[in-house]
């Protein structure tokens, strides 16, 4: 059992003994947790060992907080990739701390950690109610983003300079490590500064986080593309609708896209490889017998038939060859060479999904998550993240956030869903 070593503790920086001002709210005791695993068979497993049961903290207000909200100042910023609700969770925050805690000084750095670093010349942004009022409405990050890591003591230098005791972080892995990094060197610096990550990431690939926002706004998105997919299949003879999806090393987009659709004959994701030949045989048996196909491939898929170029992107990710673009193209030759008439379309929606605002599940889901950061960081809890596990929002150390990257199971209920809805060989090797 490899998770009896989990450590979920999270770093403080120090005793809290200021009243909140919040009133009439449901506060939280410190000793809340929720336990990481919900099945009888597994806790039986630490009970029979004498172990303690790993678990979490749960999120929310305390009744005595860390930071006098009359003299803080708090700071957000956004990196990475874009991803719908980041307006959301900007917002949330903003209006959290100054409507629960009253407090005045808050900015937001633009374009991504280059906000942090003054050379630059990127001039922090007063955020304040009227900044936030309409931004939620919008697609994207209103404050800008970018990629790559920047000169971590430039970056403290800045939050000293500013008075900036919490920094709020919204990224993914990337965003997350360089976080740890800030919380380092604050540390190093004997700086009461505290640093709360929020994990963002349509990929839905943070560890011990059950859903990242903007995951379900990409699903309801992706699932426009695959009906669009089907209704050029199903119009036409021996048609193919073929969809890229977004998830890097992760499945999740494509398959929980799948399963809202039902219209999909094959899923091609990371954690499941396949035979190009095996592939394209069934496909074109299932040309055959009903006339038409709808495939979903994640942008991660088959990466092994194409050859991994070992380049990496500014956020340090290894760039993938499109297996959408190969993958079109190995269908047309297959068809040409069995003399068999084809009708391809090829969809690739990851701009138009990841760019759009946030439904109405993935907006509520913002703003809890927010409230929740806030909340966090007023108690002078450091170098964590606010997650969510088993319908309960929590605290996740950022060491465990990035440790791994979250997969969907070849085993497990989800793929086996998956399989039971598209119909396609349960091995394609």
């Amino acid at each position: 059992m490899e998770d009896t070593a989990l450590d979920f503790t999270i770093e403080r920086l120090g005793e809290c003994s200021i009243p909140s001002p919040l009133d009439g709210v449901r506060f939280v005791s410190d000793a809340q947790r929720v336990l990481y695993h919900n099945s009888l068979e597994e806790v039986k497993k630490y009970i029979d060992i004498g172990k303690e049961l790993p678990a979490m903290e749960v999120a929310g207000a305390r009744k005595k907080i860390f930071f006098d909200p009359s003299s803080l100042g708090c700071g957000i910023v956004t990196c990475g990739g874009l991803c719908p609700g980041l307006n959301d969770v900007i917002r949330a925050v903003v209006l959290s701390l100054i409507h629960h805690y009253g407090v005045k000084r808050i900015y937001g750095f633009q374009y991504g950690f280059e906000g942090l670093v003054a050379r630059y010349g990127h001039e922090p942004i007063e955020l304040d109610l009227k900044a936030v009022a309409g931004i939620k409405k919008l697609g994207g990050t209103f404050l800008g983003s970018s990629r790559g890591p920047q000169e971590v003591s430039e970056m403290v230098d800045t939050l000293e300079r500013m008075k900036i005791g919490i920094l709020f972080t919204i990224g993914g892995d990337g965003t997350l490590r360089g976080s740890c990094a800030i919380n380092e060197e604050i540390k190093r610096r004997g700086l009461k500064i505290a640093v709360i990550g929020i994990p963002k990431t349509i990929d839905n690939d943070v560890s011990f986080i059950d859903r990242s926002f903007g995951f379900l706004t990409a699903g309801s998105e992706a699932r426009k593309a695959i009906a669009s997919a089907h209704s050029e299949a199903s119009g036409a003879i021996n048609g193919v609708g073929l969809v890229k999806l977004m998830g890097r090393d992760s499945g999740f987009i494509a398959a929980y896209a799948v399963l809202a659709d039902n219209e999909v004959n094959f899923c091609l994701i990371p954690e499941i490889p396949f035979s190009l030949d095996v592939f394209l045989d069934a496909l074109e048996k299932r040309l055959i017998r009903r006339g038409h196909a709808v495939i979903v491939v994640a942008e991660g898929a088959g990466q092994h038939l194409l050859g991994m170029t070992h380049e990496r992107d500014a956020s340090g990710n290894i760039r993938y060859n499109d297996i959408g673009i190969f993958l079109r193209e190995k269908i047309k030759e297959h068809f040409k060479k069995i003399g068999m008439e084809l009708n391809l379309k090829y969809i690739d929606p990851s701009y138009i999904i990841r760019s759009v605002p946030a439904d109405a599940s993935d907006a509520a889901f913002c703003l809890l998550l927010g409230h929740n950061a806030v909340h966090a960081g007023m108690t002078g809890r450091t170098n964590m993240v606010v997650g969510n596990w088993h319908n309960e929002y929590t605290h996740v150390p950022i060491s465990l956030a990035v440790s791994k990257r979250k997969k969907i199971d070849p085993d497990g209920r989800v793929w086996s869903s998956v399989r039971a809805a598209t119909g396609q060989p349960v091995n394609m090797l």
